[in-house]
């Protein structure tokens, strides 16, 4: 998976992107992009990476994401799968209405939301109903009417409560497009190869830096160690194929990208408090 920054293909007469996806497979790399983003997930599941974070999602998936805000959803792989994955993205820029329109008194609230959505937000509670019904509108209305639904979306966000950030570390950190590179390289090599044996030589090469040099910024930027992040990947991985497959724990733990299964069941143990059988036992059933 190559990182890359994405130009985001739109007519520059038009204020906002408004795409509606049904595709086998959601097939964009890990990317960012100056536009802000509000992506519903109709249909589909997998794993969503936004920042460091790695979550799973699936059908009603609705995150809002930041200027700069590396992301991408990756689904998980089913045998004889012949359902589309489906979404709805919406995406514009910060000045869609003109340099100062949201420096207005009426739209404080709404600037306030964007400035605050550095970190992304994941979606939920009664807004997460609502904005979904909306953006189904939105795909089907004129251009006028979409830009007056963002309004009622951004509106509606810059009072709802039930606002999840999905990287306060990301947020935190007032990074360079040169510097989000970096990042986004570094964690587009994590997410392909994370089952493989990475040398700290190796991933501080995809970096461009020394491994000592590599190992004060990843640090930096996340407050963990890379070995840290790596076996959060692997673990949320695991997960995955304990509550999703039939899968022998061995098996589990080598398509994870661990292949000592003692040490294996002791690092999910630490994470989650429970071994990986009982995790399958109490929480798929």
């Amino acid at each position: 998976m190559k990182a890359v920054f994405e130009q985001v293909k739109s007519d520059p007469s038009k204020a906002l992107l408004v795409r509606h996806f049904r595709i086998p497979q959601f097939d964009a790399p890990f990317h960012f992009h100056p536009e802000y983003e509000l992506t519903l997930i109709v249909k589909g599941e997998g794993q969503r990476f936004v920042g460091k974070q790695v979550d799973d999602f699936s059908d009603g998936d609705l995150v809002f994401l930041g200027s700069h805000l590396p992301h991408c959803w990756i689904n998980h792989q089913k045998e004889n799968q012949t359902e589309l994955s489906e979404a709805i993205v919406v995406q514009f820029n910060q000045h869609f209405l003109g340099e100062d329109f949201f420096n207005l008194n009426e739209f404080v609230a709404i600037k306030m939301f964007l400035d605050k959505s550095k970190a992304g937000f994941d979606i939920q509670g009664n807004d997460k109903k609502k904005i979904t019904d909306r953006l189904f509108e939105m795909k089907l209305a004129s251009p006028t009417q979409q830009i007056l639904i963002l309004l009622d979306i951004l509106d509606r966000l810059s009072r709802a409560v039930q606002l999840k950030p999905i990287d306060l570390s990301f947020a935190e950190n007032d990074f360079k497009v040169s510097e989000t590179n970096r990042f986004q390289k570094v964690f587009s090599y994590l997410i392909t190869h994370y089952k493989e044996d990475i040398s700290l030589a190796k991933i501080a090469g995809i970096a461009d830096l020394s491994p000592t040099s590599f190992c004060r910024y990843f640090k930096s930027i996340t407050q963990q160690s890379f070995v840290e992040v790596l076996l959060e990947f692997r673990i949320k991985q695991a997960c995955h194929l304990l509550l999703n497959t039939d899968m022998a724990i061995r098996e589990i733990a080598f398509q994870s990208g661990f292949y000592d299964i003692p040490y294996f069941n002791r690092i999910f143990k630490k994470k989650k408090g429970i071994s990986p059988r009982q995790y399958k036992k109490d929480v798929k059933f």
